[in-house]
């Protein structure tokens, strides 16, 4: 079958890129691994200047166009990765860029497309409505189309992270790439068929987005909600990657977002590693599903880290929370001096560290002379939390504990 990009594209796209994105590292991950079970490699894709590997094509495609089309600048339609790699990448070559993203696109990412120099429309709560925008701009303005993955170019530009893994890192059985649109897996898995015709391609997909998966096996376009991973939130993917995912890739696994979220908080506490939701999808496909990579060399990219940081503060203690070494307690208590003292004293022989106290007398269902604490407490581990519960309950107060632990024992 011939495809629309070859591996020679891609060897060409890599000698253009020289000096204008940096090579990331591919990073044995011991200590992730070991938590999920797996011997895992990561790309860092999250180490480039943009944040993302979204650079690679976007430079790729802007050195293409002529004279001509550089002075009618360039339009792009993105959640904020592709927006900032054209954008800066348009800057550097003197080129006006506009993007179009959507209404809730992060904070982050819509300052830094501006910062790099670019017009940002925000319009639509999709990008498919988006992409309504930039074709009324583009009636108006006559500006070029950059599109996000749907694209020959685009598609080596994004292989050329492949080539470099496949150059660096030894020898791997199994590829884990996210998919939005299509662009990064298709040029990835032309890459690394080439080093070896057997490895195993395996996508990723949210639950809420799953485009390609859809696509593959002829089912309706299905799609809706809110997700951590909106860097790959793309509703219908492109017609070339469908074609090269067909012929290349040998499997998607879907995941929820709590595997999303996981895997953001496993990246920074196992590997010190800031992944954003669609970066950390391949994490969260080994969480899903770990018997399915266990046994083999497993590499994943982290193609993206441009995570709002108020969301990824609340991903790392909803993270604490999880492991229960953050624990609210319910306590009931008589509402008489020294009780909280007590209360107190009491947790502090624990072992445990007092963050809040909230008491509680107006508005809950209790006698008139009890009151309820809430207390969040610092703490070791699940089984710490049960110790400290057990120390109030055999002192008289009653304890329940209010935060969601995970206790079953599933990775990270």
């Amino acid at each position: 079958m011939t495809l629309p990009v070859t591996f020679e594209d891609i060897e060409k796209a890599q000698k253009q890129l020289s000096g204008k994105i940096l090579r990331t590292p591919s990073i044995p991950a011991p200590a992730l691994g070991q938590a999920l079970g797996i011997d895992l490699t990561l790309k860092l894709e999250n180490l480039q200047l943009t944040g993302s590997f979204k650079a690679r094509g976007a430079y790729v495609k802007l050195s293409s166009l002529s004279a001509e089309e550089r002075a009618r600048g360039v339009i792009a339609m993105s959640a904020g990765n592709h927006a900032q790699g054209v954008a800066y990448h348009a800057t550097a070559l003197g080129i006006h860029s506009t993007i179009v993203m959507p209404a809730a696109t992060p904070f982050t990412k819509v300052e830094k497309t501006r910062n790099y120099g670019a017009e940002v429309v925000q319009f639509g709560d999709t990008l498919s409505e988006s992409r309504d925008k930039v074709e009324e701009l583009v009636a108006e303005h006559g500006y070029v189309l950059i599109h996000p993955y749907d694209d020959p170019m685009i598609i080596a530009g994004q292989g050329t992270a492949g080539l470099e893994l496949m150059q660096d890192a030894e020898a791997i059985d199994t590829l884990v790439v996210p998919i939005g649109g299509g662009g990064l897996i298709s040029g990835m898995a032309i890459a690394a068929k080439m080093f070896n015709p057997a490895i195993e391609i395996i996508g990723v997909q949210s639950e809420q987005f799953p485009s390609m998966y859809s696509a593959l096996r002829g089912l309706p376009p299905q799609f809706g909600g809110e997700t951590l991973a909106e860097g790959i939130a793309v509703k219908i993917p492109g017609a070339m990657t469908t074609e090269i995912c067909r012929a290349l890739v040998d499997d998607i696994i879907l995941v929820d977002e709590i595997e999303i979220e996981r895997a953001v908080n496993g990246c920074a506490e196992h590997q010190n590693l800031v992944a954003e939701g669609a970066g950390a999808a391949g994490i969260a496909a080994m969480i899903k599903a770990p018997e399915r990579f266990a046994g083999k060399r497993v590499a994943s990219v982290i193609c993206g880290g441009n995570i709002d940081q108020r969301m990824l503060a609340t991903v790392l203690l909803r993270g604490l929370t999880r492991h229960g070494r953050l624990a609210r307690l319910r306590i009931d208590i008589r509402d008489q001096p020294g009780t909280l003292a007590r209360v107190a004293g009491l947790i502090g022989r624990s072992g445990a560290n007092i963050v809040e106290v909230h008491h509680q007398r107006m508005f809950q269902d209790v006698p008139i002379k009890q009151a309820e604490l809430e207390v969040l407490v610092e703490t070791r581990n699940p089984d710490h939390v049960l110790e400290i519960v057990a120390a109030l309950d055999a002192a008289g107060l009653k304890t329940s504990v209010m935060s969601n632990m995970a206790m079953e024992g599933r990775p990270l």
